[in-house]
């Protein structure tokens, strides 16, 4: 997976601002970092429609961050395999690529979902609000790990 991300990341350039993106079957988690690439915070939880609204609505938040490209989650199976969610989730990438003309690179989102359930968990955010922020903070998640190896890699 390392090798396939860096190749898609090194159409980031050095610097700018990322999208994160955990791509649900009925919502989009989105967080973005700094320009600087050093914290990924979590944006918004967007609900998902047809694909041309869902671009649009990303386009906004693109613009708006003055992203240089999003980071996607893509979901493996935990032996690495990829099933029908991580096909889902290429086929997202290349649209999103198509429609946008910013890079897309995918990164490996194993247990992300998982992780920031048990640190909301562990603040003792309640059910309904752990509900409302899961999809973003899991973006969050996976964007701070995908700055963290480009990071790595350059310094």
């Amino acid at each position: 997976m390392a090798g396939e991300f860096e190749l898609a990341a090194a159409a980031f350039g050095e610097t700018g601002a990322l999208l994160g993106l955990d791509l649900g079957e009925k919502t989009i988690g989105v967080a973005s970092c700094d320009a600087a690439r050093r914290v990924a915070t979590p944006v918004v939880t967007i609900r998902r429609k047809k694909f041309a609204a869902d671009a649009a609505d990303l386009k906004k938040l693109a613009e708006e961050r003055g992203a240089v490209g999003f980071v996607l989650g893509l979901p493996r199976n935990m032996d690495g395999s990829e099933g029908p969610r991580a096909q889902a989730t290429r086929a997202f990438a290349r649209n999103l690529l198509k429609a946008l003309s910013l890079p897309v690179a995918l990164w490996d989102e194993r247990l992300s979902t998982a992780a920031m359930e048990r640190d909301l968990i562990a603040l003792e955010t309640s059910r309904a609000k752990r509900a409302a922020k899961i999809d973003e903070s899991a973006a969050a998640f996976i964007l701070q790990g995908a700055i963290d190896r480009l990071r790595h890699k350059s310094g």
